[in-house]
């Protein structure tokens, strides 16, 4: 076994322990730093807090009295902490800190330190600035402003004064529209870290966010992180929980980390999906925990003007030792994704009880810029997983989305407006108790390219219940069914064991190879 190092801030740091575990770590072990218990590390990526700035640290992992790795680091050079209590923040969860803890961001110098200690702050959408370290302590708790009639509004779109470029700040779904301010709103800011063991809370259950969801009343919803072109940022060990809508939305940013975080929201509460980048570049998120009411993770690139015009795909993302659970999907690529999604890893991850795991959505009209290509899912558990293998390009979203153009099974015209999805893999995953072992839906006039499944496990539900496992007006409920196949150019199957389905192993049609 060895220590990877992930992270580390003037504070702080998370490090992976290479034990052969997915989410939890095979066994627990006790840690030791500077000589000193560091407590036990019973995941496989964990951090430490309450470190102290500039200082050499060497960290060693034990089983019993067994030293099974070391490693050494040195924490960052701190310049300044800004601890919010100073700035007249009260922390009793009733009275108004957004004030005090703006001002306490806005007056914190490069390189320092904006302390949140334990308390409940209730506070209306705090704006970030670049160079800052936000620490939530243990037991500190932001809350959101109940009120929606007390947020700033970011508006969709500002032209500019020559009428020739525009401005754009809000979003909803892919498109360009006024959006209220979230939580902790970022805007063309850089080198950020937020970090510590306390909570990012939405408060969504004691207000209306989640009532009439889909009715926008004054503006969108918001978000608890919403990074607005920014570069350089990491989150680490926050918790985020009861989120107005998506929790964590990244939006045209660059070089993120997402370290032991972990995001909560009831079952059934409306568009909770966890984390949305968004014509993002570059993304890490290792160690995380999403437990929600939608997706858990969605990778998106807008819808068409947002892709016709900035052709920004999401790409270079790496997600590692997460755990999802009882979410719509685990990893998703759409349904807003008009400008592109590429070069995706999803390995060493843990997946149970979500309706689908990999899961494709895409659909004509998507464009030339919608190309879905190099997705690929590595030593991945899956556990009651209704269909733990989608690839739809029949999506019926929009209101348009039943259309005839959008659903037809008869070849249309291969233009703009056509997506493009090429190679998805599989490698060494294992699904238990499954609905549907494989859904891979393509477009008559624009194939799949290439799906691989290689050292695939799959076994069907002993007592599953009907699903709809591609929204797609030609796709049925079904229950104990194995692989079904319509549109593929390539279809690798190797080392691919499916049990407990009814009826046909693999279904086919217009698949033009099948290698086995």
């Amino acid at each position: 076994m060895k220590i990877e190092k992930l992270f580390v801030s003037s504070r702080s740091v998370t490090f992976q322990l290479e034990d052969g575990g997915l989410y939890a770590a095979n066994k627990r072990y006790q840690l030791v730093l500077n000589g000193e218990d560091a407590g036990i590390a019973n995941t496989v990526v964990t951090s430490l807090f309450d470190l102290w700035p500039d200082t050499k640290y060497h960290l060693q992992a034990y089983d019993g009295e067994c030293l099974l790795a070391e490693c050494d680091f040195r924490t960052e050079e701190e310049s300044f902490t800004m601890n919010v209590r100073q700035f007249g923040a009260v922390g009793d969860g009733e009275h108004d800190d957004t004030a005090a803890i703006q001002a306490a961001i806005n007056c914190c110098p490069k390189k320092g330190r904006v302390l949140v200690p334990a308390g409940e702050y209730r506070v209306k959408p705090l704006l970030l600035k670049s160079h800052i370290r936000l620490e939530l302590q243990k037991d500190a708790v932001l809350q959101l402003e109940r009120d929606r009639n007390l947020f700033p509004i970011l508006p969709g779109m500002i032209q500019s004064t020559d009428e020739e470029k525009d401005f754009n700040l809000g979003t909803w779904e892919g498109n360009p529209l006024d959006m209220f301010g979230s939580l902790l709103t970022g805007v063309d800011v850089k080198d950020i870290v937020i970090y510590g063991e306390g909570v990012a809370d939405g408060m969504a259950q004691e207000s209306d966010w989640w009532v009439n969801h889909r009715v926008k009343r004054g503006a969108w919803r918001p978000r608890l992180l919403y990074l607005c072109r920014c570069k350089d940022v990491t989150v680490q060990g926050v918790t985020f929980r009861n989120s107005p809508a998506w929790n964590l939305h990244p939006y045209f940013s660059q070089n993120l980390k997402f370290l032991n975080i972990s995001v909560q929201a009831p079952a059934n509460s409306p568009n909770t999906d966890g984390f949305d980048p968004e014509s993002c570049k570059g993304i890490l998120v290792a160690g995380a925990h999403f437990s929600l009411g939608d997706d858990c993770i969605a990778i998106k690139a807008g819808k068409l003007y947002m892709g016709a015009t900035y052709a920004t795909p999401c790409e270079d993302i790496e997600i590692v030792h997460c755990l999802m659970e009882n979410g719509h999907g685990g990893v998703t690529a759409g349904s807003e994704m008009a400008g592109g999604v590429k070069h995706v890893r999803v390995r060493d991850c843990l997946m149970r009880n979500t309706d689908r795991g990999l899961r494709v959505k895409t659909r004509r009209g998507r464009g030339k810029n919608g190309v879905i290509d190099d997705i690929v899912f590595d030593h991945v558990e899956m556990d009651r997983v209704g269909t733990p293998f989608v690839v739809n390009c029949l999506y019926y979203c929009d209101p348009d989305g039943h259309t005839e153009y959008v659903q037809s099974l008869e070849p249309q015209p291969v233009d703009d407006r056509t997506p493009y999805v090429g190679n998805i893999a599989f490698r060494h995953v294992n699904a238990t108790e499954v609905c549907c072992a494989g859904y891979f839906l393509g477009l008559p006039e624009q194939p799949i390219h290439k799906v691989t499944m290689e050292h695939v496990n799959i076994s069907c539900a002993r007592a599953a219940k009907p699903m709809q496992p591609a929204m797609a007006d030609c796709v049925p409920k079904c229950v104990y069914k194995g692989i079904v196949a319509s549109d593929v150019r390539k279809l690798v199957l190797k080392d691919v064991m499916i049990t407990g389905y009814e009826g046909e192993r693999l279904e086919t049609r217009n698949v033009e190879v099948i290698e086995e």
